[in-house]
């Protein structure tokens, strides 16, 4: 059985925003993770679904502690370290990398690709000799498809793709145990994207990592991905593996997300039922009440707007927050 590596309970990030007036005014919580729970196990992959402004970017850097929690646990390797602080935290991070969505805005444009993969050494290891460092750095170059002789150029020098692999050089070089990766290739051309997958799921196979895929596409989360989690405004809607979610989708907010899902065959494509939803996404200063995805939801009825519905095992491995749950009327192509 495969070890728990990551779990996380009730997590909260919770930003308060003043509304009103500078005087007078008052703070109102913008919930932008609202009680997120969910496990990671070793050489596992999450895919981490959702319109823009669900929250997954902020439950990514929530879990490394870039953003702090208003509430909940985070327990990596059986420590907890939402509690941690300083010296006790900085010996986690060897351990929690990250892998950003902008690859060229992620990168200092003043150091050296050889001083911007070889930095966490430094941190970390700060015993290495110069001559120790570069090895490892042109070794990680090697493995992510760089030329080791590229090690004194700068970001600028390098296309977007190249970035991306010098990005996710640094995040592997201390070989951590866990890697979030933020939308990695939503900035990279089709042809690329392919390659930058690829090589994420090579590394993963070859290091024994643990990845947390943060994606807006998800035929991209289906090929990369063990289960899938699906968010929306900050709380979890379904989250099962990946072939039970695709095959039969039990929240109505999850067969509207998979029913966008382009299918390479133009005869299967033209003939697909579409789960098309009414309406934005609500903001999350002032979310509905009862079940938060209500306001679009084909299927709300009263009891929606009184209850949160719970996150329930309605299947084995399979969990939905739903009054409503089910398959659709009209199957999903």
């Amino acid at each position: 059985m495969t070890a728990e590596l990551l779990r996380v309970e009730d997590l909260k990030v919770h930003f308060p925003i003043r509304t009103g007036g500078i005087l007078f005014g008052e703070y109102t919580p913008l919930k932008a993770v609202d009680g997120v729970s969910f496990s990671l196990k070793e050489g596992e992959t999450l895919g981490i679904v959702g319109e823009s402004g669900c929250g997954k970017s902020t439950l990514g850097r929530a879990l490394l502690q870039l953003i702090k929690p208003t509430d909940g646990k985070v327990v990596f390797l059986g420590n907890e370290v939402s509690s941690m602080a300083g010296e006790q935290l900085r010996a986690q991070r060897q351990h929690m990398q990250i892998v950003f969505q902008d690859p060229l805005a992620s990168l200092n444009p003043r150091m050296t690709v050889g001083d911007i993969i070889g930095e966490p050494l430094t941190v970390f290891f700060p015993k290495l000799s110069t001559a120790e460092r570069k090895a490892k750095v042109r070794d990680m170059m090697a493995k992510v498809g760089l030329l080791p002789q590229m090690i004194n150029r700068y970001p600028h020098e390098f296309s977007g793709g190249q970035c991306q692999r010098i990005g996710i050089a640094r995040a592997m070089i201390l070989n951590p145990k866990m890697v979030v990766c933020d939308e990695p290739v939503s900035a990279l051309d089709v042809s690329i994207q392919a390659q930058i997958i690829n090589l994420l799921m090579e590394l993963q196979q070859d290091l024994g990592l643990s990845l947390l895929f943060i994606s807006h596409d998800l035929s991209i989360v289906r090929h990369v991905s063990h289960r899938v989690m699906v968010l929306y405004l900050g709380k979890v809607m379904e989250i099962a593996d990946r072939d039970s979610i695709y095959a039969q989708p039990l929240h109505p907010y999850t067969q509207a997300l998979i029913s966008a899902v382009p299918i390479p065959d133009p005869d299967l494509e033209k003939n697909k039922q579409r789960i098309v939803l009414g309406g934005d996404l609500p903001s999350p200063m002032n979310p509905p009440s009862g079940c938060v995805f209500r306001t679009r939801c084909p299927r709300a009825t009263g009891v929606c707007a009184e209850t949160v519905p719970v996150l329930e095992e309605k299947a084995p491995g399979h969990r939905v927050a739903c009054h409503h749950w089910g398959v659709p009327e009209q199957k999903l192509v």
